[in-house]
Parts: structure tokens; C-alpha cells; sequence
């Protein structure tokens, strides 16, 4: 399904039946956290997109494996794209892959509290698609002090 949110168009793809269970209408769901991103997120001018696979450890596992070298389930990975021209109207940011078992630990929250989690890690990967890293501390200070911004702008307005 593809769902257009403001400029930012996500492509959620789900592997995991357990997603839909927990949280209906998925696809509106992730289109209301981009909805409620500061403005400075929001690319008014630009056509942006990614694509948002909903997963589990298991097939994480594999991908984490595969691309990072590390054999181990994981909350999240990005993978940015390569945009080499920053003044292009449309520019694929690249892909998220968030795992269902990380964000359902543990098993006996309520849905607001899963929710958050999957709200928190979504902001997570979507700035990794920008660019943002927290290799160095420095680097670390930055992104967290951008997803709290974030967090802020966009949980008091989809809970």
C-alpha cells in the first residue's frame, strides 16, 4: 500500500501478521506520524519517499547478518539511499525495517505504551535516512536531541 503524507510518500510493507493485530489501520498510522512531524520534516517542496518494512527477529536476524555483519536480532535498521543531488524534487529516502518482537517487549504492555515504542523507533530510522548517525557522541547528542523534537511534535497529537 502506498500512502501519501504531505510530500512524504511511504510504501508499508508487512511481513509480520502480529502488526495488524496490534495496531489497525497501519497504514494511517505511520501516515500520522509523518503528519505531525515539525515543519523542518515535512519537505513542503519536495517528494520524498520511503519504503517501511514491518517485521520480526527472525527475518531481521538475516538482514542484520547480511548488511551489518552482526548475527543478532535488532529493534531497527535503515538503509539510506544514495542521493547524490540534494536539489531534486523527488528523492527515494530509503528503506526502515522495524522488528514487531523488539517493539512487543514486554509482552504485557498496554497498546499506548507499544505505540510509543514503534513511534520512537520510526523517528529513529527516518532520521538515519537523513543522514543523522551516532557513531561519535557528538553526532549521538545531535540525533537524540532531533528525535525528542520529534517525538514531542507528533506523540501528544496521535495518542
Amino acid at each position: 500500500m502506498l500512502i501519501a503524507i504531505i510530500m512524504i510518500k511511504i510504501e508499508v510493507v508487512s511481513e509480520e501478521k502480529k502488526w495488524s493485530k496490534k495496531i489497525k489501520k497501519i497504514d494511517f498510522f505511520f501516515q500520522s506520524i509523518c503528519k505531525f512531524f515539525p515543519k523542518k520534516y515535512r519537505f513542503l517542496n519536495k517528494k520524498f519517499s520511503l519504503t517501511l518494512l514491518l517485521s520480526n527477529n527472525k527475518n531481521i536476524k538475516i538482514l542484520n547478518r547480511k548488511f551489518r555483519n552482526k548475527n543478532k536480532p535488532t529493534d531497527i535498521l535503515s538503509f539510506p539511499f544514495d542521493n547524490k543531488i540534494k536539489n531534486i524534487k523527488k528523492l527515494y529516502l530509503g528503506d526502515i525495517v522495524i522488528s514487531y518482537d523488539f517493539m512487543d517487549k514486554p509482552k504485557s504492555q498496554n497498546l499506548s505504551l507499544f505505540k510509543e515504542k514503534v513511534v520512537k523507533t520510526f523517528i529513529h530510522g527516518f532520521l538515519h535516512l537523513l543522514g543523522f548517525d551516532h557513531i561519535k557522541l557528538k553526532d549521538y547528542r545531535k540525533m537524540l536531541k532531533e528525535e525528542q523534537n520529534i517525538y514531542q511534535s507528533v506523540i501528544k497529537k496521535i495518542n
